[in-house]
């Protein structure tokens, strides 16, 4: 673990893609892709988190535009995919599947896999699955989509740190059923479109949106007041999360973690993050040694923490001396 310099860095500058495109990845789901920077530049795989929440140009300005290829997707059923909000053929093992088609149309051998939060859970999957085509990991806000995970954040540990966010979060939801709050969204997600479903929806999504900074509430990002957006999140979110993401056992990223030994990697997690505390990267770190932590003392679950993004850009540097 290293000490946290005192100055801070600034995400590099915004460039457009050099290319977009859409992908058939099934007789169902079509996803919306954008390639950016040199076409020899190291590539890089960046997949968003959620899942539901789409990509964000953001994710690009980790990584100096000089030296990286970024290639970004929106992973099934949001963002600019098709059809939206869609939960059929939509698993981890369809995204890692999506991964590799995107891999193979762009004509990359191996690259830099980068994810924060649901992203994070996707980046070691695909990892693990397919450790020949990782040529480094950068991670954020580690998520092992465990089912204590889940408990802490959706069912009642994170409730007494954001008691406030909490009573917004559960106001759609009886008392009756708040014994079980997983089960009891997923019933009104699964819905027909209505108000039920819509109320629902904001309520799942803005929790996260207001526990992610370690400045709470008033930081929540604006696409969690947009209906769309949050029908997409919430349903996808809780589609994978009663399904414990599609794997077949609990704890089987961690279980698995040991094929990484040997692929260079990051880990960037906030002391304070309370939608992924930092149990589970520290359980990682333990597992994958060829990995460095870096705990960043006053940052949360947000990607745009300042402590957050120094740590990521600091790595990304590392990687050009490395693999340029």
């Amino acid at each position: 673990m290293n000490r946290m310099p005192t100055i801070r860095r600034k995400l590099y500058p915004h460039v457009e893609p050099r290319q977009t495109g859409r992908i058939k990845v099934s007789d169902l789901h079509e996803l919306y892709w954008e390639d950016a920077g040199p076409v020899n530049g190291i590539p890089v795989i960046a997949l968003h988190g959620g899942p539901g929440g789409g990509a964000n140009p953001d994710m690009r300005r980790f990584f100096d535009p000089r030296y990286f290829r970024v290639i970004l997707f929106d992973q099934r059923g949001c963002g600019r995919s098709t059809p939206r909000s869609t939960l059929e053929e939509n698993t981890t093992w369809d995204l890692i599947s999506d991964i590799e088609k995107i891999r193979e149309m762009l004509g990359i051998e191996k690259w830099i896999v980068f994810g924060g939060s649901w992203g994070s859970t996707l980046s070691l999957a695909y990892s693990i699955t397919h450790p020949d085509r990782a040529l480094a990991l950068l991670l954020r806000g580690i998520f092992l989509l465990t089912k204590s995970e889940i408990n802490w954040f959706y069912q009642h540990g994170a409730s007494n740190l954001f008691p406030d966010a909490y009573d917004r979060y559960i106001a759609p939801i009886p008392e009756a059923e708040r014994g079980d709050l997983l089960n009891a969204f997923h019933k009104r997600l699964m819905g027909p479109h209505g108000d039920e479903r819509r109320d629902a929806a904001r309520a799942w999504a803005c929790w996260e949106g207001e526990t992610l900074s370690i400045r709470g509430p008033s930081a929540r990002p604006p696409q969690f007041d947009d209906d769309a957006f949050t029908d997409a999140f919430a349903r996808i979110e809780c589609h994978y999360f009663k399904n414990g993401g599609f794997f077949e056992t609990d704890g089987w990223l961690l279980d698995n973690a040991k094929v990484l030994n040997g692929i260079p990697g990051t880990i960037v997690h906030g002391r304070y993050d309370v939608v992924t505390p930092l149990s589970s990267a520290w359980a990682l770190h333990k597992e994958w040694t060829s990995s460095e932590l870096k705990i960043i003392p006053d940052a949360g679950h947000s990607s745009l923490e300042p402590g957050i993004v120094n740590a990521l850009i600091d790595a990304t540097d590392e990687f050009v001396q490395r693999f340029r």
